[in-house]
């Protein structure tokens, strides 16, 4: 865990470095300014845990009216950061004027040194609890609530046993990993498996739709913003980035980045550093990357659309998921854990799959991978008329229902036909796809959500 920070602000030098001493002997690192001016600039520029602040800066002035001016500006600046308010001329009306002006706690000096330690450290655990809180909220939010259950992983072919024994060999350490394959193939589950098996398991996993920002929206969302940055900045916002902190970062569809959004990125996984919108202030975030993407990025990079320099940031490990077709093995095993799974959810009693069931699921080509194969047991088990699972309740027997003519469809469903086919010519890229057809990116990716239709 990062070392917490205490920045204290006193007129006395010797004050301060008895402050310091002790800071520092309770394992803080104490950061020291002997003005209101000070303080300001340097919350404009650092983080800290806690701020701790003498109310009097002038020795012929002991009303205690600087002190509270200073920390209207430090709550206009940062309203959550804990600030304790200290002053060798106390009385209650002053400490009561402290607390409603946004003070946490009131010290008077001379300060007993365990007084004051119980409530640096009050101050920081509570700090510390409000951005677990914070991060543990947009995990909910932003990664559970867009979860398909999905089976577990699932080795038994020898192609996936080599993914699961790469996954567990790098999942304890904090390298990047890059995560390639076809659309369905079941990214997902792998990049839930390294951080589950990381040093990292505690702390939050935040994933990040990348084809689905909007240039106008990528840094707010990445990086967040302060109240005001914008119209629609109603109040400070925490990015992508700070949310992981000390946790895991999956950035799926990354090859979906545009070029500027390629540059701002790298720049902070080089530096770790970055600045919330319409704010100058460095913030850092300890986070370790996970990327996916369906695009074989090395054929971006030599037609001049992905940064080289990005790739190999992104890129310290690679692994490759395997297409369903080149694991057979594993489609029993699959189909087994989906049919209990949708058993439960569908309040159907079915015992299995029949023989001629099996054998269909083993040799239908299955291009849209696990994800299609997760539907085509949905369907049976709400569709299958005995106690096993027949091969006719599968729906993937036959050739395919003749296409109808573009001129015989109504508005949807001729839209629906050409995303499908631009698509399917550009190999699931929606970047490739949305400029075959004539789309901006946001507008393509409308189409696709208001459709239900998955792309890279």
């Amino acid at each position: 865990m990062p070392v917490p920070r205490v920045l204290i602000a006193d007129d006395q030098s010797e004050v301060l470095r008895a402050l310091s001493f002790i800071c520092s002997a309770e394992g803080y690192q104490a950061i020291t300014v002997n003005s209101p001016a000070a303080v300001l600039a340097k919350l404009g520029k650092e983080d800290f845990d806690v701020v701790l602040i003498d109310l009097n800066y002038h020795q012929d002035n002991a009303s205690g009216e600087e002190g509270l001016a200073l920390l209207k500006q430090i709550r206009a600046i940062d309203s959550s950061i804990p600030v304790v308010v200290m002053t060798a001329f106390a009385s209650i009306q002053l400490a009561v004027e402290a607390v409603r002006l946004g003070a946490q706690d009131f010290l008077q000096k001379p300060w007993e040194n365990e007084r004051l330690l119980s409530i640096l450290r009050t101050q920081i655990a509570l700090r510390d609890a409000l951005r677990v809180k914070e991060r543990l909220e947009a995990e909910n939010s932003t990664l559970r609530s867009s979860q398909t259950p999905l089976a577990g992983f699932v080795a038994k072919s020898s192609a996936m046993q080599q993914v699961r024994e790469i996954i567990e060999q790098v999942a304890p350490s904090d390298a990047n990993v890059l995560i390639t394959g076809e659309n369905g193939v079941g990214k997902g589950v792998a990049v839930r498996m390294l951080h589950q098996l990381s040093l990292r398991s505690a702390q939050p996993l935040i994933t990040v739709n990348m084809g689905g920002l909007p240039e106008g929206v990528f840094e707010s969302e990445m990086f967040g913003h302060v109240k005001g940055a914008f119209t629609d900045a109603r109040a400070d916002r925490a990015g992508r980035f700070e949310l992981a902190d000390n946790g895991t970062l999956f950035l799926d569809e990354i090859a979906n980045l545009t070029a500027t959004q390629q540059a701002k990125l790298l720049r902070v996984l080089e530096t770790g550093e970055f600045e919330r919108v319409g704010s100058s202030k460095t913030r850092r975030a300890d986070v370790r990357i996970l990327t996916a993407t369906n695009a074989d990025l090395r054929k971006e990079i030599e037609a001049g659309r992905f940064r080289e320099d990005l790739y190999f940031r992104l890129n310290t490990i690679q692994i490759h998921l395997p297409a369903l077709r080149e694991r057979v093995e594993d489609i029993p095993v699959l189909a087994g854990e989906f049919l209990t799974e949708l058993m439960q959810r569908y309040r159907r009693k079915i015992q299995g799959f029949h023989a001629d069931a099996i054998a269909a699921l083993r040799a239908y080509p299955w291009p849209g991978n696990v994800r299609e194969l997760r539907h085509v047991i949905e369907r049976a088990v709400l569709l299958a008329r005995s106690n096993l699972v027949q091969a006719s309740d599968l729906g993937i027997q036959g050739a395919p229902p003749k296409a109808p003519q573009l001129e015989q469809m109504d508005l949807d469903s001729a839209e629906v036909f050409l995303i499908n086919r631009a698509l399917a010519r550009h190999n699931g890229n929606a970047l490739l796809a949305a400029k075959d057809l004539g789309l901006s990116r946001s507008a393509f990716y409308r189409r696709l959500q208001k459709y239900g239709i998955s792309a890279t």
